[in-house]
Parts: C-alpha cells; sequence; structure tokens
C-alpha cells in the first residue's frame, strides 16, 4: 500500500532528490523541469516564492530569468533539503531560505510577483491545500500569479496501465485524489482568475497558474 503522503522527503531519497527523479523519468525531468521554468515567464526582477522549494535546484534555475535584482524566498523545513538549500544560498545571493510549513500561516519579507509550488500540494490533505492557496493569495502583490506545477485533471482508470501503476502504487493515496479535483474552479472560489496552463507528459502534468 502506498503511504498516504510524501510531502516531506527524507534520508537518502532526500539527499540525491535530483538524481534519483531524473532516473525515474528515464532522463525526461531536468528537461521537463527547466521547460516548465520557463513557462513561468518570469520577468527580470521578479520576487518569488518556492513553496516546497526542496533542494533548490528550481530556485536557481528562475535566476537567469530574475537576474540579479530578483529575489527568490525558497520556503522548506525538512533538515536534508535545507542543507542543500544552504550551500546554493551562498552561491547565490538572491536565495534567501525560510524555514517554514507552508500550510501554516506565514508572512513573506515583501510581497511576490510569483508563488511557484511543484509537485507538492498533491501530497496535502485537502484543507492544508486550501490553506496554502490562501498563504499564497495573501503573499502576492496584486495581479501577480500563484503557478501549480503537479498533475493534471485527468481519469485514472482511463489512464495508460504505467500511468495506472505510478499513480497508484508508487504514488501517496493524496495523489489521486488531487487529480480528481477541479483545480481551476478551486483557485476561483479562492479569489484568482484568469488560469492559464501548459501540459506536459501527453498531459498528465500542467503547469496552471492563476492571477489575483
Amino acid at each position: 500500500m502506498p503511504a498516504r503522503t510524501k510531502v516531506e522527503v527524507k534520508g537518502f531519497e532526500a539527499r540525491h532528490y535530483d538524481t534519483l527523479m531524473n532516473l525515474i523519468t528515464l532522463g525526461k525531468y531536468a528537461g521537463f523541469i527547466r521547460q516548465a521554468i520557463a513557462d513561468l515567464q518570469l520577468p527580470t526582477g521578479a520576487v518569488v516564492a518556492d513553496l516546497g522549494a526542496g533542494t533548490g535546484k528550481n530556485a536557481e534555475l528562475m535566476l537567469p530569468y530574475i537576474g540579479e535584482t530578483g529575489k527568490i524566498y525558497a520556503l522548506e523545513i525538512g533538515e536534508e533539503m535545507k542543507a542543500q538549500l544552504r550551500q546554493r544560498q551562498e552561491r547565490f545571493p538572491q536565495i534567501e531560505l525560510i524555514d517554514q510549513r507552508i500550510e501554516q500561516p506565514f508572512t513573506l519579507p515583501q510581497p511576490a510577483d510569483t508563488v511557484f509550488i511543484s509537485f507538492v500540494l498533491h501530497g496535502f490533505e485537502q484543507p492544508d491545500r486550501l490553506n496554502i492557496i490562501r498563504n499564497a493569495f495573501a503573499n502576492l502583490k496584486n495581479g501577480g500569479e500563484f503557478c501549480i506545477l503537479d498533475y493534471n485533471q485527468f481519469d485514472v482508470d482511463a489512464a495508460p496501465w504505467y500511468v495506472r501503476l505510478a499513480i497508484r502504487k508508487v504514488e501517496c493515496e493524496l495523489a489521486e485524489d488531487f487529480i480528481n479535483r477541479n483545480w481551476p474552479a478551486i483557485l476561483e472560489e479562492a479569489g484568482f482568475q484568469h488560469t492559464r496552463q501548459t501540459t506536459y507528459f501527453r498531459g498528465y502534468v500542467r503547469l496552471l497558474c492563476a492571477r489575483k
């Protein structure tokens, strides 16, 4: 039985997370995540909040877009993940680690142009997901975007066997619950508008962005 949630990655998996993700996706993860970061459309000087920032790899990939005048607040609580994030923070002053649970209320040092969350939201129970969405809304500038990189909405029963296997045997139990929900409608109910989306991996993954 898969665990109900795998949102807090620890141990060997945490220390080698980026390498493992590339192996699991047969070498496609690195190119995919680079494209997804490009699809965020971050302008020079942007202030970004990366929720559940992990190793900081995604934050590092944002740096060419935001430039020297931009800022990335990387929120993370995992000890192994924070250790890798601190190494990146030492190399790149635009990255600032914040030790903070993302489902609990927080206030960033300054409002963000973009709040980004990558393959983290699906691992939370629905009430906590809604808390995260509220936190994103509260910490965005007016006109800023909340961008969720995660599974798309699709019929798992109708998906190919390898997709069903990944969702029901490899992923956490909460993943299918996430997949079954209408996230554009949920974001609209939370006060967001003007959603845009880009899909990957034959439509099973998407970048969903909504404007405050």
